[in-house]
């Protein structure tokens, strides 16, 4: 498993890391740029998993030129041109334009997209959104019934950027997000959320990065989506599929959110001055600091842990360092916790 280092030219993976999960807006093209070098460029193994890719976005001027920068970029050829798809108009931060209006008169075109690429063995959908946007909130919504009608159980996880108080572009995203929640609580089988603040705090502090930019943020996340879907691109000890995330963090249908954090994320000056051993990787995944959403653990208990390693890792360490982690003062489990709730997953890159 890499990690992150800070360089010249921004944010480059270079360290082992874990990631564990816990129950409890927009951006540039560059996310997909930086999602195609994690995800695309790993010996070309994406084949090993079934993924159907559109790429929508809501909005003028501003989007266009993203859409343009996409299409025209050295990342051209992530998307097909005709999976590209914008509308004439945004959602003015609304989610009823984006969920009832603007949005229903797009849906039938995705749809019919989506079915074009005719992916064989399909496993499931990965939908990034923002709970703030009007098109993010409304219209992914409204593309996440659809999806519940057209594919049955397929499974749907979401990766989503949840508003923050300090980092906020408009006042209506408290409602934005609320709607879109209670609309995609009985369609949407696991979501992964990130929130702005706490990925500016993990910048400045563990990578130095004084005023981090949307770059930046946006390769930590699309460092977090690689490691997620690491498992079923690679071999490893234990390799699952879409569905095993869901039977591993998902306590209830209804409890979906888990907490993701991902350790270690530290700058180029201490990469290679701090060894770190399997414990040590563990015990971080616990600390609020390395949390992509700000809350506080301690004022809950854990109800299923998943911990996911890259590398060169031992299940023998693996497994002591969980012993040690129960051990610990301040973290907590429910008392029906079992051990299958408390998994661990390896991939050898």
């Amino acid at each position: 498993m890499r990690g992150w280092k800070q360089d010249q030219r921004g944010l480059t993976r270079a360290l082992p890391y874990s990631l564990h999960w816990t129950s409890q807006h927009r951006r540039s093209s560059y996310f997909y740029g930086s999602l195609k070098q994690k995800i695309l460029s790993d010996q070309g193994k994406m084949e090993r998993s079934n993924f159907s890719r559109l790429l929508l976005k809501g909005g003028w001027d501003p989007i266009f030129t993203c859409l343009d920068e996409i299409r025209t970029g050295p990342f051209s050829g992530l998307f097909h041109p005709d999976q590209i798809i914008s509308g004439k108009e945004d959602a003015a931060n609304n989610y009823a334009r984006g969920h009832y209006t603007i949005g229903k008169e797009l849906i039938d075109t995705v749809l019919d997209r989506i079915r074009k690429q005719n992916c064989m063995g399909l496993q499931g959908f990965l939908v990034f959104h923002s709970f703030g946007g009007g098109t993010g909130s409304g219209f992914s919504s409204l593309l996440m019934e659809r999806l519940s009608v057209e594919y049955g159980k397929k499974s749907k996880l979401e990766f989503s950027i949840y508003p923050a108080p300090q980092v906020s572009t408009a006042v209506v995203e408290p409602y934005n997000s609320i709607l879109t929640t209670h609309c995609t609580l009985e369609h949407s089988d696991c979501s992964f959320m990130v929130d702005n603040e706490a990925i500016y705090d993990i910048c400045r502090r563990n990578l130095n990065v004084e005023r981090p930019s949307y770059v930046n943020l946006n390769r930590l996340i699309a460092q977090i989506v690689s490691s997620i879907t690491a498992s079923l691109r690679f071999d490893g000890a234990l390799n699952v599929d879409l569905t095993e995330f869901q039977t591993n963090l998902v306590p209830y249908p209804r409890i979906h959110f888990p907490l993701a954090t991902y350790a270690p994320v530290i700058s180029a000056e201490k990469a290679y001055h701090e060894p770190l051993s399997v414990q040590d990787i563990t015990h971080m995944c616990f600390e609020p600091a390395n949390q992509m959403v700000k809350c506080d653990p301690k004022r809950g208990k854990y109800m299923a842990v998943c911990l996911l390693y890259r590398g060169d890792v031992v299940p023998k360490d693996v497994n002591a360092a969980i012993s040690s982690v129960k051990t610990r003062r301040g973290i907590q489990f429910v008392d029906w916790l079992v051990s299958h709730r408390v998994r661990f997953i390896t991939a050898s890159r």
